[in-house]
């Protein structure tokens, strides 16, 4: 009898939670995307957190366009990427919205080294805003064995330390301000364990929880922290994983249309998926049980290996 007690009063607060997640979940999807038609009185982006931003991978697909959408409101952008003539073309777009730009060529692949080179860059630039945005995924989805050790070592230099490093080499400066903006692209991926990307999506949990970790320590310090976690967007990180994917739809938006919802969402929301679609995806994700995600997600890269697979066959014959 005391038993059946226990285990009725388990079940019920198991259930409790369950409700407040779910609920909680949906106060967010509000929060993201509707609260930002009726906050309008902050302000331009320039004046709350300064006049230059640092934004890294961004010579193509987000990056690329998240820095034209800062250079549309009146912020200078540095632009950190390792190919110095994408890099020019980048920055000569940017200058024609009336910005300063400043380039610094960096490979996040090559770990640590890399960080005093665009410290030294960067001295004399008081930096309001930095987008980690650089990342690299598996050029297909495969098991862990079948991953060169090189790419294990690369997606870990970028994905983790670079996000990492980043943050402890401004956020100094913006404590010493007392304002700043911090936003780390992460990936829905985080939400479960990804068999067949499962190197990738375990450094878009560690950004996940660094994220909301450096938020609560810097927040007391006017320091802004965003947390972005989109699904599929249209870009060349995915074109090996689905050509459909490519082509983009109402749920796999282009790379230009995804920043520019992203930037609205810069300052108004800490925790959000960038793109009002991929917020009810993720609210209706979150509903399932993590085993669920996770042998979906199974599913998903399965069919995704097996496509690769195929194309490149057929490339071969």
């Amino acid at each position: 009898m005391v038993f059946e007690q226990f285990l009725k009063c388990v079940g019920a607060y198991v259930f409790c939670l369950y409700i407040i997640d779910s609920v909680w979940s949906v106060v967010e999807l509000i929060k993201s995307y509707l609260m930002q038609y009726f906050n309008r009185g902050d302000g331009p982006l320039w004046e709350k957190y300064g006049q230059w931003a640092v934004v890294t991978g961004c010579t193509d697909g987000i990056g690329k366009y998240y820095a034209l959408e800062l250079a549309k409101k009146n912020i200078n952008i540095v632009l950190v990427s390792r190919n110095p003539v994408k890099l020019q073309h980048v920055a000569q777009e940017i200058e024609k919205y009336g910005v300063k730009t400043k380039i610094i060529v960096a490979d996040f692949s090559e770990g640590p080294k890399i960080y005093q080179h665009i410290e030294e860059e960067l001295k004399g630039i008081d930096v309001g805003i930095l987008v980690n945005n650089v990342g690299v995924a598996n050029e297909y989805p495969m098991p862990l064995c079948e991953m060169p050790p090189s790419k294990v070592w690369e997606m870990v230099h970028v994905n983790v330390l670079a996000v990492s490093s980043m943050c402890r080499m401004l956020l100094p400066g913006m404590v010493a301000r007392g304002r700043g903006a911090v936003v780390n692209m992460s990936s829905a991926s985080e939400m479960q364990y990804m068999p067949l990307l499962s190197v990738y999506a375990a450094s878009k949990v560690y950004t996940r929880s660094f994220t909301h970790a450096i938020r609560e320590e810097y927040a007391p310090h006017g320091i802004y922290v965003q947390h972005l976690s989109p699904f599929f967007i249209s870009t060349n990180m995915i074109s090996n994983f689905s050509k459909r994917l490519m082509e983009g739809n109402l749920f796999v938006p282009d790379a230009e249309k995804y920043a520019r919802s992203a930037v609205n969402l810069l300052g108004r929301v800490h925790n959000t998926t960038g793109f009002w679609i991929h917020g009810i995806m993720y609210t209706i994700c979150k509903l399932a049980p993590e085993w669920v995600r996770m042998h979906l997600g199974n599913v998903l890269t399965y069919n995704f290996r097996r496509e690769y697979m195929i194309n490149n066959v057929t490339k071969l014959k």
